[in-house]
């Protein structure tokens, strides 16, 4: 039988707090790069679990997920391997809550900073995803879809 594709899927918070954006800088197989907290679905949790997880893990920060900016899909070619990589992102908003400064961030995580929607857009190359900035311009549009939207089923939080 032949193998099944598979895309990566992950989630993504969009972090707005007086005008300007939570980022984080991480060390890549393609250099230094700037995203939003993101990463993939771990088992056994929902997106929404997976997206509070992670901006907790890369920036220190809780995150409380209010509505479904969008979910979107792009593909990569690895510099390191050369694969197609196919990426299904969730992409949350929602509001910041308690820093814990002494938190160690993930690995590969540089630094956190909060930029406008002009900084970011003038530093694309840096970029780690290109939907970086569609992300926050759709944001910015006011696009939402509330959380109900989503649903996890019991059997996700089921060890086998």
């Amino acid at each position: 039988m032949p193998r099944t594709w598979k895309p990566n899927v992950t989630v993504a918070a969009v972090v707005e707090r007086d005008g300007k954006f939570l980022l984080i800088e991480e060390e890549t197989s393609d250099g230094i790069r700037l995203n939003q907290p993101a990463g993939h679905l771990d088992p056994l949790e929902s997106l929404e679990q997976a997206v509070v997880r992670e901006t907790l893990e890369e920036t220190g920060y809780d995150f409380t997920p209010t509505a479904l900016v969008g979910m979107y899909m792009s593909r990569y070619r690895s510099a390191r391997t050369g694969e197609l990589v196919t990426y299904l992102r969730f992409a949350f908003c929602g509001t910041p809550g308690q820093y814990y400064p002494e938190r160690p961030l993930d690995d590969g995580i540089l630094r956190t900073m909060w930029l406008t929607r002009d900084e970011i857009a003038a530093c694309r190359e840096r970029h780690r995803s290109p939907l970086l900035l569609t992300c926050v311009d759709e944001y910015l549009a006011g696009k939402r879809a509330p959380l109900e939207l989503l649903h996890t089923h019991v059997s996700v939080y089921e060890e086998v």
